[in-house]
């Protein structure tokens, strides 16, 4: 086992031979050595020609994964005067949802499960016949190229089809899960003025049904320019559908699939690179959500080489991502079907019925790669869950990780009690990209709480408050050269204002991430990366910049703490660190809990890192997508406004901070 002295990281798997012969980064290097005649010897010389030859990279990605275009033209880089303004591939057309289903057989594309034990797949074959069904139905409503579709829909099979059949016709597509309340979707929806809205019944969670119907009346009315609603069956009763379809524009997806049954079937209509395919929203915890529209040639580009090649996704794969449909996991795991896999959905808790439930699922289907969140790997830690011991795992060989910072911990933790030789990848990029800056590797090792690469033709560099690089220091997360999945723009920003000031103001002609990060550097030019959090929210005590998931990391190592949030408060011409602790049940925050959280932070990071107050409160708020919200709580403590609490699944936890007696000295 090798050892960093300095860190005492540990690496704690790393591929066999034949392992990494048979990786398509590999097979893909190879082959660009034998196309380019070089002599690209391992990952850091494979990364370090993408970033200095971004032409012939992102052109061998193209070929390499067989892009079905109508037309790919000879340039692949139209250097703008900024990074904003940069156009890749600028005289192709392409279709997304044609290279996703480029397949057409009996091989499965999805499975689906939920919590309540529904179970149910199509085919590829099934898949486009019903995506050209369903755009024909679209038609039928007048749906045409750049019109808007929205989906306020569960993870299920009918939102992958109704994706692709907007992206069929040339529309757009935007999603938010069911568990979104009306105001929350209004805020995204009404700023982007949908034609359709697929919208399902009810949805299951947490052993609960929950019914949606007087939601997407409401979310109709309140909307004008939504024509029609169609609406999917899912989980609901013969009477609750036969009230909704009777309301005016509203139709059962069954009954719009026979709308295009004696239709031609829609031709893949042939757009620009940058013809808009998803408008994705940012969390709307400081305003109303930001619309980020990402086009149709960069995302199918960015994550054909993610799954490709930094997932080593082939078409044996089965790759499942624990998601909801408002976040950009969902659109990056349906991605998966353009590399040929089968994807698996699934809808409901994670921990319903009981924890184990998603490791049954991989069982029961033979999910070969798991993804999920943080929160998820440390609750499972909290619960005492050892899969190891209980299930059998034999298909799974790679576990990812996003949504927040993965804990060494974190890390011992899938390896001594999930499964030993697994590649525990992971993931951070964002909502921004709808992709990942830094993620997995198949041909490198995993170092005990560190991402394992940065991204393939991701120029990706620390930055000190000054704009300067530095090595080996922590500082902002940018990248400094452009890349196919950058957003085509916001919404409504026809002058590209609010854009530039959401990545470009920090630093100039600089993409700034909002990450708070360090690159790792190992023997042989490879470069890991730790990331501490959101640069937004990072802690100066002292004028020392730390990150939150700093101290994190530390304290929920310690079995009495369920959940933690980290805050700066103002205070005497300074910052001062406040811990906020979420206890587990039965236990009080007492004299001797301080001194061991103090004790353990000291110990594994410095006294800055250590809390000035540590306030034990019952609930922590949390975005709809289940992030803390460390915004939020710093402008309560403040008695600053909370701009958008329609953005939080559980705003009246706000209430928890306001008035504290100790933060008052």
């Amino acid at each position: 086992m090798t050892v960093r002295a300095e860190t005492m990281r540990e690496i704690l798997w790393q591929p066999d031979q034949q392992q990494v012969d048979s990786a398509n980064l590999t097979v893909f290097r190879e082959w660009v050595n034998q196309r380019y005649q070089l002599q690209l010897t391992d990952y850091p010389a494979l990364h370090a020609w993408s970033i200095e030859q971004p032409g012939p990279f992102w052109q061998a990605i193209w070929e390499h994964c067989e892009v079905i275009a109508s037309q790919t033209g000879e340039q692949v880089l139209e250097p703008g005067e900024s990074l904003q303004s940069a156009r890749w591939f600028p005289a192709a057309r392409l279709n997304f949802a044609e290279n996703l289903l480029r397949r057409n057989d009996q091989h499965i594309a999805i499975q689906f499960a939920n919590e309540q034990g529904r179970r149910g797949s199509y085919s590829y074959a099934q898949l486009n016949d019903q995506v050209a069904q369903l755009a024909g139905a679209l038609q039928v409503f007048g749906v045409t190229t750049g019109d808007r579709v929205a989906g306020y829909l569960p993870n299920l099979p009918e939102t992958v089809i109704a994706m692709l059949a907007c992206a069929r016709l040339g529309a757009v597509w935007s999603s938010c899960s069911p568990d979104f309340g009306v105001n929350a979707v209004c805020d995204r929806f009404g700023q982007i003025r949908p034609r359709v809205l697929v919208a399902a019944a009810a949805y299951p969670y947490n052993g609960k049904l929950h019914h949606c119907v007087d939601n997407i009346r409401e979310i109709k009315r309140r909307i004008d320019t939504i024509e029609h609603v169609i609406l999917v069956p899912y989980m609901a009763d013969d009477d609750t559908l036969s009230a909704a379809v009777a309301d005016e524009g509203v139709s059962l997806w069954s009954d719009c699939r026979q709308l295009a049954m004696d239709r031609p079937s829609p031709e893949f209509v042939q757009s620009a690179f940058d013809h808009p395919l998803y408008i994705l929203f940012s969390s709307g915890t400081t305003g109303v959500p930001k619309c980020i529209v990402h086009g149709a040639g960069g995302t199918l580009l960015q994550h054909l080489k993610e799954h490709r090649l930094h997932t080593d996704i082939k078409p044996r794969d089965n790759l499942f991502y624990f998601t909801t449909c408002g976040w950009m996991m969902w659109n990056w795991l349906v991605s998966g079907l353009a590399s040929g896999c089968t994807i698996t959905l699934f809808d409901g808790s994670p921990f319903y019925p009981e924890p184990r439930a998603l490791f049954d699922l991989v069982d029961e289907l033979g999910v070969t790669v798991l993804g999920t969140s943080a929160k998820s790997i440390a609750a499972w830690e909290k619960a005492g869950l050892n899969p190891c011991e209980s299930h059998d795992l034999g298909s799974l060989r790679t576990i990812l990780s996003t949504g927040s910072p993965l804990l060494p911990g974190n890390f011992d933790y899938v390896y001594q009690a999930i499964k030993s030789d697994v590649c525990l990848s992971s993931i951070s990029g964002g909502t921004d990209i709808v992709s990942c800056f830094a993620l997995g590797c198949p041909v490198l090792p995993v170092w005990r709480g560190e991402l394992q690469c940065i991204g393939l033709g991701m120029q990706v560099e620390i930055r000190d408050d000054h704009g300067q690089v530095v090595h080996d220091q922590t500082g902002e997360l940018t990248c400094s050269a452009p890349f196919p999945c950058m957003p085509v723009g916001f919404w409504d920003d026809p002058d590209g204002s609010r854009y530039r000031s959401a990545y470009f103001e920090r630093f100039e002609n600089v993409w700034a991430h909002g990450d708070f990060a360090r690159i790792i550097e190992h023997p042989g030019g490879q470069q890991g990366v730790i990331i501490y959090g959101r640069s937004d929210a990072t802690l100066n005590p002292g004028g020392v910049r730390i990150g939150t998931a700093e101290i994190y990391r530390q304290v929920e190592t310690l079995p009495e703490i369920a959940e933690s949030l980290c805050v700066g408060q103002d205070w005497q011409d300074d910052q001062r660190v406040i811990l906020f602790v979420r206890l587990q049940a039965g236990i009080q925050l007492d004299e001797n809990l301080e001194q061991t959280i103090r004790t353990t932070i000291r110990a594994n990071t410095s006294p800055r890192h250590v809390p000035a107050k540590i306030i034990a409160v019952s609930d922590i708020p949390r975005t709809i997508s289940g992030k803390i919200t460390e915004l939020a709580v710093r402008d309560v403590i403040h008695d600053r406004p909370v701009n958008n609490t329609h953005a939080l699944a559980n705003p009246e936890a706000l209430d928890l901070f306001r008035d504290l007696p100790q933060l008052q000295h």
